[in-house]
């Protein structure tokens, strides 16, 4: 059928238009294949009425092509019609297929071109530029291509070339890159378009101007080309047991799982692990198998994921490969759990996907990496002889001798925010005695600390109080502590801890000299107390987290004490050593031969009487 053309005079505000619409056959294409506007620039002049009239029977400038006239208000424009090149493409490839099991996978391509004209022509040639892009395909997910040219290691080339009715080949080198994808085929488009617009021959519009081949990858995997594998993958977390608390320290800040892959059936094509891991976690290294198969392990641009390629280009029936892969915790993100997830993935069709996952839910601590030590001015005191106790106290000497401690925290390399320091002072014994006197908390002036604490709370030197001792006995005590006394508590805070740092904290006490005067003892351990603690329990733990202050109190004038138990208890084994004595000596006959020996002086005796008389 010929073409039609239809003109539109009154369109576009009386400008007027033409339409040209394409013969198909036995009827005409539904969608024109040209519009020309009466305002279109490339007229001298605007026209007006474009299309009032139309003739499309002569051959104006002897082309042997049928020109067109198109009559205008007051004017006539001619159209010259222009030849048609309908260009053709085929390829073919140098293998036919791609075999990745040769390290250096190069394809040759053979790239032909040649053309149909009409109305034809001896010596017609059309001027085209041609793109070749390599895994172009619009549905494609990948990001890099799997082939690249030889020429300029591109996936994309672009050539100019003169087509004409002979066929005209050229011929490309393709490297095969390591693919992500080895099951469908690769792809190669090629875009065709002319190198100068607008000039004759003009290319047929309903031809391809992009043609796509493909060449497929070998693949081991039975008469019809399908693999059906079988991934069988087991993972055991190393040096800990699963769900158990994980303590991070600086001396155990890795995870480490040993990670089995196995393939029972076809070979699994592109084989890999893909591991996704909670913020808590870095990736840290992965170990080669001990057998030489290859495993190469990639982090993700997310950061929370890291995939591992597993015995490339394909894990082949029965093929079992095992390696380790480490992570490392982000002290920067501190949570109570880490999570990692496995799974085995081909492109390959799965048998069972059901032995293909294995998640991990580690439940953790983190060692606080605080540790509290303690100096103190004096480690002993004697209680003086002399009787001497104020009854009224008018100074701090009054009381008795000064027991200074010093309290210092050291940071590590875990952050912590906040922290506290429970300081236990012994205040009064059972009787009511008292023990230790505050006077005063100071803190290191470098931090943010703030105590809260009971400092001189009977105000001596402002006022004198007075004071009475009552006689307690000690003896039986080894230590007065906060289990055998009551204590007074100083808390202090400790904000926005730097990492690796020290503070300091310093408590002035005194020794109550007259209850330690009046009671009844030789030595006794008198004992103040500290703790820290981190307030978040669900992620620090504190290996030791307390710090003892002793001092000896020695009352070396006072006589020793025999208890009464001694005395009894002596007297018994006294007698139980003579009962047991006198039984041996029975036993050994000793009182046996006495009696002999003096029953027969007896009777010696009677019978000297007898002679006598």
């Amino acid at each position: 059928f010929n073409d039609v053309i239809v003109g539109s005079p009154l369109e576009n505000q009386n400008s007027g238009a033409v339409y040209i619409y394409n013969g198909h056959e036995g009827t005409i294409r539904t969608r024109y294949s040209q519009k020309i506007l009466g305002s279109d620039g490339a007229f001298r002049s605007q026209l007006q009425y474009f299309g009032r009239s139309l003739d499309g029977y002569g051959d104006l400038n002897g082309d042997s092509i049928t020109d067109v006239s198109i009559g205008a208000f007051g004017q006539v424009v001619q159209l010259w019609s222009q030849s048609i090149a309908d260009v053709s493409v085929d390829a073919s490839f140098t293998p036919e297929k791609i075999t990745l099991f040769n390290k250096n996978a190069d394809i040759k391509l053979t790239l032909c071109f040649s053309a149909k004209f009409r109305p034809p022509k001896q010596n017609d040639q059309v001027a085209i530029v041609y793109n070749i892009t390599i895994d172009a395909d619009l549905y494609s997910s990948r990001v890099t291509s799997r082939g690249l040219f030889k020429e300029n290691n591109e996936r994309c080339l672009q050539k100019n070339m003169l087509v004409s009715q002979a066929q005209s080949c050229t011929e490309y080198t393709i490297h095969i890159q390591k693919p992500s994808d080895v099951v469908s085929s690769l792809n190669l488009c090629v875009n065709i378009s002319l190198e100068n617009p607008g000039t004759s021959p003009a290319l047929e519009a309903y031809s391809e101007k992009a043609k796509v081949f493909s060449i497929p990858f070998y693949k081991e995997c039975g008469d019809d080309g399908v693999c059906i594998s079988d991934l069988v993958l087991d993972v055991q977390q190393l040096s800990a047991a699963q769900d158990q608390l994980f303590i991070v320290s600086n001396q155990n800040r890795r995870l480490t799982f040993s990670v089995t892959l196995k393939n029972k059936r076809e070979s699994a094509y592109n084989t890999r692990i893909v591991v996704d891991f909670s913020e808590n976690l870095f990736f840290a290294s992965w170990s080669m198998p001990v057998d030489g198969t290859e495993v190469t392990c990639q982090i993700a641009s997310s950061q929370k994921t890291v995939t591992c390629d597993v015995g490339y280009p394909a894990l082949k029936r029965e093929q079992q490969v095992t390696f380790t892969i480490n992570f490392d915790f982000n002290l920067q993100n501190l949570q109570n759990q880490a999570s990692v997830s496995f799974q085995a993935l081909s492109e390959s069709q799965e048998e069972s996907k059901a032995d293909n996952l294995v998640n991990f839910k580690i439940p953790l601590r983190y060692d606080a990496d605080i540790h509290i030590t303690r100096s103190t001015n004096i480690n002993f005191y004697e209680v003086s002889s002399d009787g001497n106790v104020p009854s009224i106290v008018h100074s701090f000497e009054d009381i008795g001798p000064k027991f200074i401690f010093s309290i210092k925290v050291t940071t590590g390399s875990v952050p912590v925010s906040m922290a506290s320091v429970t300081i236990h002072i012994p205040q009064d014994t059972k009787g009511q005695n008292p023990l230790m006197y505050l006077t005063g908390v100071h803190t290191d002036q470098a931090g943010d600390i703030s105590c809260n604490a009971e400092i001189n709370p009977l105000k001596i030197g402002h006022t004198s109080p007075s004071v009475s001792f009552k006689n307690e006995n000690f003896r039986n005590i080894k230590e007065l502590n906060c289990r055998a006394a009551s204590c007074s508590n100083v808390t202090c805070w400790l904000k926005d801890l730097q990492v690796k740092g020290e503070y300091f904290l310093n408590v002035s006490t005194r020794i109550w000299n007259g209850t330690f005067a009046a009671s009844t003892f030789q030595t006794v351990q008198l004992t103040a107390s500290a703790e820290i603690d981190t307030y978040n329990p669900q992620i620090y733990v504190i290996e030791e987290n307390t710090v003892t202050m002793p001092i000896m109190i020695m009352k070396p004038h006072e006589k020793a004490e025999v208890p009464t138990g001694v005395i009894v208890g002596s007297v018994i084994a006294g007698i139980l050593l003579l009962l047991a004595l006198v039984a041996v000596l029975w036993k050994l006959g000793f009182f046996k031969r006495k009696y002999e020996k003096m029953s027969k002086n007896a009777d010696e005796i009677d019978e000297t009487t007898e002679l006598n008389s």
